[in-house]
């Protein structure tokens, strides 16, 4: 398995930089000067020019792309701004400070938004669909087969802007959605992201209702499953034993998936309920032209589902005695 992963995250260790790269190269074809923005709205010649060189911009492309990507290993020198220690993802070009902090400072709210909600959806989207399954042809497998067409149906800024209005401001079922560090306070945490989580699972849940259900009534229809059941093993253990654990494989593939889309999309989640994570950082880092932080965003993003797929991979050994990881 370990020269599998090592393999796995060489490759990875590309894909991140090529992706960097093209991010990179594209902001400049873009028109506009990020030392005019560092400098101010009332810049002389001669302060930009100074911004451009404190900044690095005075430099060709290309090595300023070597610079940035260099700054992630070993660090990196900024005329003006002093020492950017490893790993330097840069200065912001709007408020002149580490790009690294504001980043970890972010993180942590759209981490929990991703987690929290991918342990809602995936909890009620495969017992629901397990249900399902069971229930074949029968009223709760019709309601869950209509549910899960509604549901895949919605958008995230619909259903988020109803909640919002009705049950926040007009009923105060849910309080206002907020971010409250874990360590400080577990239940204000819980009770600022439960919206959230609740209108993500809303959505997410319909995928796997489906996924699970069709999965299972495969595998209830394999011949060692119809085995287990001729030799006497009750139906709750055939369904935990062989059939969940069959069923279980297309389900973590398409969880890592989401989970990385999650992080990497958090852009409309977090506008819609007003949380400030990573999501309104790529917004702000568009809107103000501010390569460092948008850069450092991207490079979350793809990291984030790069590294989700490779856990699958690995899960898929544990899960799946017959896959073999070479």
């Amino acid at each position: 398995m370990l020269p599998f992963i090592t393999r796995r995250m060489l490759g990875a260790l590309v894909t991140l930089v090529i992706i960097s790269a093209v991010t990179f190269f594209l902001f400049f074809a873009v028109p506009g000067d990020p030392a005019r923005l560092a400098c101010g709205k009332v810049c002389p010649p001669e302060l930009l020019e100074q911004a451009r060189r404190n900044l690095g911009l005075d430099q060709p492309l290309f090595a300023q792309f070597v610079a940035w990507l260099s700054g992630i290993f070993v660090g990196r020198e900024y005329q003006g701004l002093g020492n950017c220690p490893a790993p330097c993802l840069g200065y912001s070009f709007v408020n002149r400070a580490p790009v690294l902090e504001t980043i970890l400072d972010r993180l942590p709210l759209t981490i929990s938004l991703t987690v929290g909600a991918a342990v809602v959806f995936f909890t009620f989207g495969v017992a629901t669909g397990i249900i399902a399954a069971l229930q074949q042809g029968r009223p709760l497998d019709k309601i869950a087969s209509v549910s899960s067409l509604v549901g895949a149906s919605v958008q995230i800024y619909f259903v988020g802007t109803l909640a919002l209005y009705f049950l926040v401001y007009q009923n105060h079922v849910f309080p206002q959605p907020k971010y409250m560090p874990f360590v400080e306070n577990p239940l204000a945490w819980a009770t600022g992201l439960l919206l959230p989580w609740l209108v993500l699972a809303l959505i997410f849940t319909a995928n796997y209702t489906r996924m699970t259900r069709s999965t299972m009534v495969e595998q209830l229809s394999e011949d060692y499953v119809r085995t287990a059941r001729a030799k006497g093993m009750s139906g709750r253990s055939v369904v935990m034993r062989f059939a969940l654990r069959g069923t279980m494989t297309p389900i973590i593939t398409i969880l890592g998936v989401d989970l990385g889309a999650l992080i990497g999309g958090a852009i409309i989640t977090e506008q819609t309920f007003g949380l400030q994570g990573l999501g309104q950082l790529s917004i702000r880092a568009v809107t103000y032209s501010d390569l460092p932080m948008l850069m450092a965003t991207v490079l979350v993003a793809a990291g984030a589902i790069v590294v989700f797929n490779i856990v699958v991979d690995v899960l898929y050994a544990f899960i799946d005695p017959r896959v073999r990881l070479g």
